[in-house]
């Protein structure tokens, strides 16, 4: 019990007096003490959201009434709690949280108690905002894009149009309410908020797979849109384009929190000529007809491109592997990144696309002992046979 204080001693003997345990291993995550909520709790919590008598309303309400608290400490770790909830325990937690009229309301929270409340209280603010929006983003789908399968039988690689341009802007604003978290190394400095990093990174990582899907998918169907469609898929791309730098900058800080800087995906950048040739097909567009697009408004990615910041993020292959010819992974696995528990199984990763190509982040290990065989000429090249973005699932 040590680091604990009376409130909290009090408080958990209340909660045990009701006979809810439940409540009780709440109210022991969110205690005062200036460290990540304990791994005991946090598996007891994740534990009773599978078991069918569990009240899912009492428990996220009682993590609503802990986040009430005046001290940054307990509003933080109420905040961390519900997030791992979120991510390792069932879907009926987060269907719960969706179905709300509201959710967290912390856009006026402030810790004046001392400076490092004061600092902490922006970052509970903004923690806030994105598991609002994450719920709300569940809402919009009916289904959590951290969780869904990826790879060319995934979610978002399937979608039809329609539902695809509906989706993507959700989940860009999602990534984009991640993002704004925006803590610096040096704020890292407490175990509360590198657990709600942690757990901020490991979303962002799948997120982006999401992502990269959607992008996959957009782009397969974008010589098949009539006009309206190309251009709000355009802007989708364009956008995309434009978070890469915020993404790839936000995931390096995970090394300041303990993940090993190999497994923190290192992004490059392909041809700008794939945006040209976008922008050329749908400015030769007839708002009256679709257009499969011809050999003057398909500029091959594989010219030389001019210098921009707008391309294609890629993932560099590991250490190792040859450029030219590298031999397909016997294995794809995701390296759990979690600090407080891992239960969820790893996703099955993605064959390569009708492209050839290999889609962003993937973290690739090769089981020792397994020949490969060689690889088989590629296929004739179309438009977008460069367009180069890894699976990470």
């Amino acid at each position: 019990m040590s680091g604990q204080t009376l409130t909290d001693r009090i408080a958990a003997a209340q909660y045990q007096l009701t006979g809810s345990d439940m409540a009780r291993a709440v109210c022991k995550a969110t205690t005062h003490e200036v460290m990540a909520p304990k791994k005991k709790h946090l598996e007891y919590l994740v534990s009773a959201t599978n078991t069918t008598n569990v009240n899912i309303p009492q428990m996220a309400d009682t993590l609503f009434e802990r986040s009430t608290n005046a001290s940054w400490v307990v509003v933080f770790k109420a905040l961390t709690t519900t997030h791992h909830i979120c991510v390792h325990g069932n879907e009926r937690f987060i269907q719960y949280l969706a179905s709300r009229t509201s959710l967290f309301n912390l856009s006026n929270f402030i810790d004046k108690t001392g400076s490092h409340g004061y600092d902490m209280s922006t970052f509970i603010r903004r923690y806030a905002r994105y598991l609002n929006e994450k719920a709300f983003a569940y809402r919009q789908m009916a289904f959590d894009f951290t969780r869904v399968k990826k790879g060319a039988e995934g979610v978002m690689r399937t979608l039809a149009t329609e539902k695809l341009l509906k989706g993507m802007p959700v989940l860009q604003t999602q990534i984009d309410t991640l993002l704004e978290f925006d803590v610096h190394p040096k704020e890292l400095n407490n175990g509360i908020i590198n657990a709600a990093f942690l757990l901020l990174f490991k979303d962002l990582v799948k997120l982006f797979a999401s992502y990269n899907d959607g992008i996959i998918n957009l782009l397969e169907k974008f010589f098949k849109m009539k006009k309206s469609d190309c251009k709000e898929a355009l802007e989708i791309y364009k956008r995309f384009l434009t978070r890469v730098t915020k993404i790839g900058e936000f995931m390096k800080l995970a090394e300041t929190v303990g993940v090993d800087k190999n497994d923190i995906p290192d992004i490059n950048y392909a041809p700008s000529s794939i945006l040209e040739s976008l922008e050329t097909h749908m400015n030769g567009l007839e708002d009256s007809f679709f257009f499969q697009g011809s050999p003057t408004n398909n500029v091959s990615p594989t010219s030389t491109p001019a210098k921009s910041s707008n391309a294609v993020p890629t993932l560099q292959p590991p250490p190792g592997e040859s450029a030219a010819a590298a031999p397909e992974p016997a294995e794809d696995s995701l390296l759990d990144l979690d600090p407080l528990a891992s239960t969820g199984p790893a996703a099955t990763s993605a064959a390569p696309t009708s492209w050839g190509g290999k889609w962003i982040l993937q973290f690739r290990s090769m089981s020792p002992g397994v020949a490969q065989s060689p690889r088989k000429p590629p296929p004739p090249r179309n438009a977008l046979d460069d367009l180069n973005i890894k699976d990470f699932m």
